[in-house]
């Protein structure tokens, strides 16, 4: 299942073509074309899901799997000081292209990145609140 469309079902089906650092009959992994970091890279599902709300589970458990083994890949080759998996779902995430896809993104110590958010500072009665909320 393909979106015509959408430029990462064009990228992970081959029709553009991209740095592909591994591919299976599931998945592509190919280089960002604006990388955060030397040898930042995307997991694309061949098939097309619009974020992780639509990505079937078998599909999320392949996704992590492969994030492991390419990073764990990717720290030998580049060594790299660490590694950020990101995933935005929604324009207000960050989210920019309407296709699942996980960010690779090596660390450097020294390359400049942020990756964080300023923390809230919520009482405990506010944290019982929103547990209640989530978990009934």
């Amino acid at each position: 299942m393909r979106e015509d469309n959408c430029i990462f079902c064009k990228i992970a089906n081959g029709d553009i073509p991209s740095k592909v650092l591994y591919e299976d009959e599931e998945f592509k992994v190919i280089l960002d074309l604006g990388p955060a970091t030397k040898g930042h890279a995307l997991i694309l599902p061949k098939n097309h899901y619009h974020n992780l709300y639509d990505l079937p589970d078998e599909t999320a458990g392949k996704v992590m799997l492969l994030a492991k083994k390419m990073t764990v890949h990717m720290t030998e080759k580049l060594k790299c000081d660490g590694f950020n998996l990101v995933q935005n779902n929604g324009e207000a995430a960050g989210q920019t292209v309407f296709h699942f896809h996980l960010h690779l993104i090596p660390r450097y110590a020294e390359d400049g990145q942020t990756l964080g958010w300023k923390p809230l500072e919520l009482s405990q009665e506010e944290l019982e609140e929103i547990k209640s909320i989530i978990i009934g």
